[in-house]
């Protein structure tokens, strides 16, 4: 008993030392820092969405130099192509005249994987990117080729400008485990920016953790235990995102077209289980599915076109249904 409890708190504080260096070169953003940390440590891809300048690439790559782990970074523009990600065979000829051809990876072969303004590409780019996000490998010309492990996309897309952007599909904003919104500072916090980015020494993270031990986390994580009444209050969540769910709040009859499928509630278990470790516990509560919830779900719910025209946010909707399910208890 007391060998599991010291393994567990050794998880968390590996957790406690990643966000700690973190902090040190991002100003605020604690939530956001926090839904990232339940992602990578659970093996999920993350879309971070927010207006441009808000230290959404600095934070990547903060996150991959704490973590020790191989980091690229692709600027998705109209004209990418789905082999500028994945790689291409190339010709390579020999002293006698010879040639072959050898595989030349592409930028996607990392750990970590920052897909700059994703919706700046097209659908055929975008899905480039499918399979890897599922399968952890990539097939080009006819061979599939296993990706590095640990394996993560984190995407970045600007709310604000739709000119020249392609929506992403549903099936691949499915597979990102959260969607993460990334808020603007406090004053006081742009203060302490301006004194952290403006001076000759600005901070650095620290290698605090390794591949190894992420990988032991992710597969700790699929052993802290999910009551079955637990289960049953994240099950009723995601069923209160339904408009034909008989408990469904007003907001959801009114405003949402479909609500989350599966993935959703996968999505929430994968990233309450993190959290749980991270607070040094190997159980999951309600209290963890609650918090999970918004990045879990709020690139899951689709508006009719009433939502859409009067700008609901799916964000409200949850809160609503959060709140109704509060009341049923």
């Amino acid at each position: 008993m007391a060998e599991a409890k010291a393994q567990l708190d050794s998880w968390s504080e590996t957790i406690a030392s990643v966000r700690e260096q973190i902090s040190r070169v991002i100003v605020g953003q604690q939530e956001a820092v926090e839904q990232i940390l339940w992602c990578v440590f659970a093996g999920g891809h993350a879309l971070l969405e927010g207006i441009p300048g808000l230290g959404k690439t600095m934070l990547v790559r903060t996150v991959a130099e704490a973590l020790d782990l191989s980091f690229s970074r692709i600027q998705f523009t109209p004209d990418l192509m789905p082999s500028d990600i994945t790689g291409t065979n190339v010709i390579r000829f020999g002293l006698q005249g010879g040639a072959d051809t050898v595989f030349q990876p592409g930028p996607v072969f990392s750990s970590i994987v920052l897909a700059d303004e994703i919706n700046r590409a097209t659908p055929k780019t975008q899905s480039a990117l499918l399979e890897a996000m599922q399968e952890q490998t990539v097939t080009v010309g006819g061979e599939t080729r296993h990706l590095p492990q640990p394996f993560f996309v984190l995407a970045t897309q600007n709310p604000l400008e739709n000119e020249g952007t392609y929506p992403l599909p549903e099936a691949q904003l499915d597979r990102f485990l959260l969607k993460i919104q990334v808020g603007y500072p406090s004053p006081e916090e742009l203060k302490e920016i301006v004194r952290r980015t403006t001076v000759a020494n600005q901070p650095r993270a620290e290698k605090v953790a390794t591949a190894k031990q992420l990988l032991e986390i992710r597969q700790a994580s699929k052993e802290v235990l999910l009551a079955d009444e637990v289960l049953e209050f994240g099950v009723r969540l995601l069923m209160m995102t339904h408009p034909e769910e008989k408990e469904a709040p007003d907001s959801v009859r009114s405003y949402v077209r479909f609500g989350s499928g599966p993935r959703g509630i996968q999505s929430i278990i994968s990233a309450a289980k993190v959290r749980a470790i991270s607070k040094g516990r190997m159980h999951v509560s309600t209290g963890d599915i609650k918090a999970v919830a918004m990045p879990a779900l709020r690139h899951r719910l689709f508006l009719n076109f009433e939502g859409q025209a009067i700008g609901v946010s799916t964000d409200r909707i949850i809160e609503d249904v959060l709140a109704a399910l509060e009341g049923k208890k």
